[in-house]
């Protein structure tokens, strides 16, 4: 069975389209127009919710909800590198890098992150919490340094996962459409996995799919983590010892792993206030600590990406 329309036929055309979705993520980060009305995660989205006003609260619905919004999007998609496969190689090689692209979000992740530290530096509590809240889906109105600083490390880690190493590890196993389905599976997630009110009935299948499709590459990452903490002058050890003795008190069975590595790396505490607190021994972050936390997460992506390029030659082989 021919399957070139949908997975790169070789190396180059492997790295052709995972370099080229890179550059277009870090020069185009933000979708605006056109381009943001037809991109998946806004239509998933949009339609999710749609569908959620009108229809019964139920679990049962929720399940209809996700099959419907994912697969209407990856059978449209399917279709279209289907064709662009026939019609023109290098077409689907445009058609392929679109979707891949729109997969991964890493630039308007490391600018809202980058942006709370110019605000803090600047000793300006309001553009800080503007700045993160972009990021995050809590309140952060009343939010201090520490708290903004916490929740910025919080968020930096979990949606590198969310948008970057889970998006293009499924890439490597699945091809473009792999990628877009996690992208998926993380938008129905985010569009009704809540628990309050009526969302928790309908929206717990979003959520269990998304805690599963992203269990593997959590812990991929805080792998990566562990090994990189050194050179942000972090402690390793440490970062094992809170993800065993702490992580279990964030909920969130993917966010458990990266959250409390980035707490024992830096040694500082990381706190949402009436969820969960790790690293209780520890202060609260300071701006100094988000810089540090950024560092490490372009290096964890950064060898994310050659750990990547190497596994798909040796898959090659």
């Amino acid at each position: 069975m021919d399957l070139t329309w949908l997975y790169p036929s070789n190396a180059i055309e492997f790295s052709v389209i995972l370099v080229t979705a890179l550059i277009l993520d870090y020069v185009y980060p933000f979708h605006r127009g056109i381009l943001y009305r037809i991109h998946p995660v806004h239509t998933a989205y949009f339609m999710a919710l749609k569908m959620f006003r009108k229809l019964p609260k139920t679990r049962a619905v929720g399940v209809g909800i996700w099959f419907i919004v994912v697969f209407t999007h990856l059978i449209f998609y399917g279709i279209l590198l289907y064709l662009f496969n026939i019609l023109n190689r290098m077409l689907w090689l445009v058609g392929a890098t679109y979707i891949l692209k729109v997969s991964i979000s890493l630039r308007l992740l490391l600018d809202h992150v980058h942006r709370t530290t110019v605000c803090l530096a600047n000793n300006d509590i309001v553009c800080a919490r503007e700045a993160i809240s972009g990021a995050v889906r809590r309140d952060v109105s009343q939010l201090g340094e520490g708290h903004i600083s916490s929740a910025a490390i919080e968020t930096l880690f979990e949606n590198v996962v969310d948008g970057f190493t889970s998006p293009l590890l499924y890439y490597l196993v699945i091809g473009p459409l792999g990628a877009l389905f996690q992208r998926l599976v993380n938008t129905m997630d985010a569009a009704l996995g809540y628990k309050e009110r009526d969302f928790i009935k309908v929206g717990w299948f979003s959520a269990r799919v998304d805690d599963a499709v992203n269990y593997i590459p959590a812990r991929l990452t805080a792998l990566l983590m562990i090994a990189l903490c050194i050179l942000v002058k972090g402690s390793p050890r440490t970062s094992v010892r809170m993800i065993r003795e702490e992580g279990k008190r964030i909920e969130s069975i993917n966010g458990r792993v990266v959250i409390s590595a980035a707490s024992g790396c830096m040694q500082v505490k990381l706190e949402k206030i009436g969820a969960y607190t790790v690293g209780r021994e520890y202060a609260l972050p300071k701006n100094s600590d988000i810089v540090k936390a950024l560092r490490l997460s372009i290096y964890v992506c950064t060898f994310f990406i050659i750990v990547l390029l190497t596994l798909y030659l040796c898959l090659l082989k």
